[in-house]
């Protein structure tokens, strides 16, 4: 970290960094980007916080712009001295970071598992003793290294680590981290600028001083070092401002302690300058290239020696670097083209040991000055390279850049396809949009165009554009047949997704006629897959429905082992299909093969499997928990396409709670995002349910009428059926009865099978009430599933029967209803059977629920806590459940301190022993 000056008027942000560092003492975790314009007190920032982090690991790193091509350049910097920690993390999770960072062989890790090595490897050298991470100029830090430490980041909870960026605003490349603290540094006040520049300049005169003050602007630097430049000749000082201020001059490009230090390097001997640029362009602390580089060049130890005196370098241990980051940033900024290119190139000469290879391609190609196939082959090594090592950023980069070096023709167009592909799978998706538009008017191949259309698709799904999405799959497959036949088929599968997201028959059958006419691998597959989505979207709403057991079976025989996104898919149309028990199975299947391999990219999907799911069933907590634990990963991994699953389910259960403050802020996710027919059923039904449970029959009605509208609706009805009936809208009521009973029929499901009977119950005569009633019950207690839907129709009999005046008979479901809802946590839904039971003139509060956690002493628990509970009851250590949950074991731990009390238990052994409901 290089030396800072004093940090005055700064006390405000001084005290936010010594909270931090406090907190961390006493076991509590949390990451800060430091934000601000070049010199104003970042690195100065960080500089204090090493300073106080007094019995504190302290990790340092600044990164450099010449190293932001290199996968995990900056993780492998910042735990150069740490790798014997790594055989103390998880299994997958060191495999990965060994891999990651070029440390051993083995296949490409999931860069998301690096993010959580990262995590626990700072847990790990903070159970030691409290941790401080800092980086600066985190906006040159490469890609993949910045990916894994923000992943860290969010996911620090009880590990005492704090991690700290320095980030220069204004400056491309940004450094975008959502879901993080932020600070940023203003410009100093002015009796705050002036106690600064009286302390370094108080000799000076009056005049000399606030023209200085002027020129600072209130940048802490430039009060630093204008008056060491003023005195030494380099700054020009008018007590009037300069002769031609106000009379047209140009006003300057750069700050002043960027022309200060621009001066500074000008008046340095030739050879020294280029030592300095060797230094800049070389961005390593490593002595020994940058003086064999320099001396390529004619520059000798004497003039590195002149550097280090004149404090733009400094040495320690072998290692160098610059006294401030801005010197780096002047003299590469202020060297000619030549100068650079001749300086990478002998960087390039001396860089042939061993692991050296990708920073010697890189330089390569900063010193070429045109096209070089020999260069941009080379490059396209390194971009395999990072490919086996996980990072798609670099894989972009590599690929971007090794085409631009490439000779007009075939090879150029496929690295630039690569480059776009990868950029795709790395989530920067304007990056991959400009690609792709800058290659596809300039080839004709129908694989590479394929493959191109294929990154639109990604990028129209990733927008919610599923029309979109659907029209590029479809409209490539035909060419990519021919050229690549698996290819075909993957946008096939994909394009009946989407034709199933959007709602539209039309959509789904067109995805069948086409497999069949092209003849695709597996394209049997794909016709199952299509006549299951298509036979939930009928023509006419009164047509019976196909069986679905037959596609269900040529899916599930099509799936491969081991591939939890497959798994999750099929998951999710066992739900389509009604089968909700063998869609709980394979989701949490799918859970389980993602987590123990770390395949977090495929969590986002398999989680909002199990979250519906376990929802449909009743375990309504645990539904909540994979929701919102799905919702924070697919942030993480942007994957924003099954946010409106995750948080309907979240709305669903506050809805059906009757937490309107957590409902607001289920559907607050989907604010901003592009509707779509999924998504208006999915808001439209959870708003309805809030509605019903209540008692707002009119406004339910409403809102679930519309909802109705959806294609492929099935599982609201019996919810507008009660809404409607409620309200008088008995026509409306017997329609959607009948509509379900339909769906109930074409699933062959007994709990769908008493649900249908509910709702014929609900708009019959009294006579056949009490039969359809009857048969309700008696295929729920058949079925043994889905508790809500069992206690409601409990409800509804109890209230008919109430109703018909036969209040004994009504006691026995109102109770058994009461203590379901109790149970399940939902307050209105119990409250108004409580209701119906004070009518019957019941006046005792029973509960024949079993023992176990009081249902509040269970709806206490957040989420994470819940999850934390269950694993730790089953056995596993904090270290398995850290592995599982993506955490670290010092924050499972702090979960568990704070769900013991909530559960009344003060021991795993006692958490054990706890009749946990499912």
């Amino acid at each position: 970290m290089p030396e800072a000056p004093r940090l005055r008027g700064r006390e405000a942000e001084l005290a936010v960094v010594d909270r931090l560092l406090a907190a961390a003492r006493d076991g509590t975790s949390a990451a800060l980007v430091v934000r601000g314009e070049a010199g104003i007190g970042k690195s100065a920032l960080l500089g204090h916080a090493a300073t106080r982090a007094t019995g504190m690991r302290v990790l340092l790193q600044i990164g450099v712009e010449t190293e932001m091509e290199l996968p995990y350049a900056t993780l492998h910097a910042l735990f150069a001295e740490d790798r014997d920690a790594f055989d103390r993390l998880p299994g997958v999770q060191a495999d990965a970071l060994r891999v990651a960072l070029g440390l051993a062989a083995g296949p490409p890790p999931d860069r998301f598992l690096v993010g959580l090595a990262v995590l626990s490897l700072l847990a790990e050298l903070a159970a030691e003793r409290p941790v401080l991470c800092a980086v600066d100029d985190a906006h040159w830090v490469d890609r993949a290294s910045a990916q894994a430490l923000l992943f860290a980041a969010r996911r620090l909870g009880s590990e005492s680590v704090v991690l700290l960026f320095a980030a220069r605003s204004g400056l491309a490349p940004q450094f975008p981290a959502p879901g993080i603290a932020s600070l940023d540094l203003a410009r100093l006040d002015d009796a705050s600028a002036r106690e600064v520049l009286d302390a370094e300049a108080g000799d000076l005169p009056r005049p000399v001083r606030d023209q200085l003050l002027r020129e600072a602007a209130g940048n802490p630097l430039a009060l630093h070092e204008l008056p060491a430049a003023h005195r030494a000749g380099r700054a020009p000082v008018y007590p009037l401002g300069p002769p031609d201020a106000g009379r047209g001059g140009i006003a300057p490009t750069h700050s002043p302690v960027e022309r200060e230090f621009a001066a500074r390097i000008a008046a340095l001997p030739e050879a020294a300058r280029t030592a300095l640029l060797v230094a800049a362009a070389d961005g390593t602390c490593d002595t020994r290239v940058v003086l064999a580089a320099a001396a390529r060049l004619g520059a000798g130890p004497a003039d590195v020696e002149l550097l280090e005196r004149e404090r733009l370098l400094m040495f320690s241990e072998g290692c160098m670097g610059f006294h401030h980051p801005l010197i780096r940033t002047a003299v590469y900024g202020a060297a000619t083209m030549g100068a650079k290119r001749a300086a990478h190139q002998a960087l390039a000469d001396v860089l042939n040991g061993r692991n050296e290879e990708d920073r010697r391609n890189w330089h390569l190609a900063a010193s070429s000055l045109g096209p070089d196939e020999a260069v941009a082959a080379a490059l396209e090594e390194s971009a395999l390279r990072a490919r086996e090592r996980g990072s798609h950023e670099t894989v972009a980069a590599a690929f971007e850049r090794s085409a631009a070096l490439t000779p007009f023709g075939g090879e150029r167009t496929r690295r630039m396809v690569a480059a776009a592909e990868a950029a795709a799978e790395a989530g920067h998706r304007e990056w991959a949009a400009q690609l792709v538009g800058c290659t596809a008017p300039v080839t004709d191949d129908p694989q590479l165009r394929a493959r191109l259309a294929l990154v639109r698709a990604q990028l129209a799904d990733a927008d919610g554009d599923v029309p979109e999405t659907h029209r590029l799959l479809l409209d490539a497959a035909g060419p990519a047949a021919r050229a690549a036949p698996d290819l075909a088929a993957e946008m096939l599968l994909w394009a009946v997704e989407a034709g199933w997201s959007a709602r539209d028959r039309g959509m789904v059958e067109r995805v069948a006629e086409t497999a069949a006419e092209l003849g695709v691998p597996g394209a049997d597959h794909i016709r199952a897959y299509a006549a299951l989505a298509a036979a939930q979207l009928p023509d006419d709403p009164d047509a019976p429905l196909p069986t679905a057991a037959a596609a269900l079976a040529e899916m599930a025989a099509c799936r491969g082992e081991g591939e939890p996104r497959a798994t999750a898919s099929l998951a999710a149309w066992y739900l389509v299909a009604g089968e909700d028990t063998t869609a709980l199975t394979l989701a949490a299947a799918a859970e389980r093969e993602a987590r123990s391999t770390g395949a977090l990219g495929a969590l986002p999907r398999v989680l909002a499997a199990l979250a519906t799911s376990r929802w449909h069933l009743g375990h309504w907590r645990d539904a909540a928990a994979a929701a919102a634990d799905g919702l924070c990963i697919a942030r993480d991994v942007g994957q924003n396409q099954v946010v409106d699953q995750l948080a309907g389910v979240l709305a669903h259960v506050a809805a059906a709670t009757g937490d309107e403050m957590r409902f607001t802020a289920a559907l607050g996710e989907l604010d901003g995002r592009r509707p779509t027919a999924r998504s208006v059923g999915i808001t439209g039904s959870a708003r309805g349910l809030l509605d019903l449970g209540l008692g707002r029959f009119d406004a339910a009605a409403d809102r679930l009428t519309e909802a109705a509208g959806s294609p492929g609706w099935w599982r609201g009805l019996p919810d507008l059926v009660e809404a409607a009936a409620r309200a008088g809208r008995t026509a409306d009521a017997r329609r959607a009865a009948d509509r379900y009973a339909r769906w109930a029929e074409h699933t062959g499901q007994t709990w769908a099978r008493a649900i249908a009977h509910r709702c014929w119950a609900l708009v019959a005569s009294e006579d056949g009430a009490a039969e359809l009633f009857a048969t309700a019950v008696a295929l729920h207690r058949r079925a043994g599933t889905h508790g809500f839907e069992r206690a409601r129709t409990d409800l509804l009999h109890g209230e008919w029967l109430r109703r018909a005046r036969r209040r004994s008979e009504a006691r026995g479901p109102l109770r058994a209803a009461a203590d379901a809802f109790d149970e399940l946590g939902a307050g209105p839904w119990a409250e108004r059977a409580r209701a119906e039971l004070r009518a019957t003139g019941e006046t005792r509060s029973t509960s024949t629920r079993a023992t176990g956690p009081a249902p509040d002493q269970l709806g206490e628990l957040t989420p994470q806590e819940l999850q934390v509970v269950r694993l730790a009851a089953a056995g596993l250590s904090n270290r398995d459940i850290a592995a599982q949950l993506f955490l670290s074991p010092r924050t499972v731990g702090y979960h568990l301190y704070k769900a013991f009390p909530k559960l009344g238990v003060a021991s795993r052994a006692q958490l054990v022993r706890l009749d946990l409901p499912a």
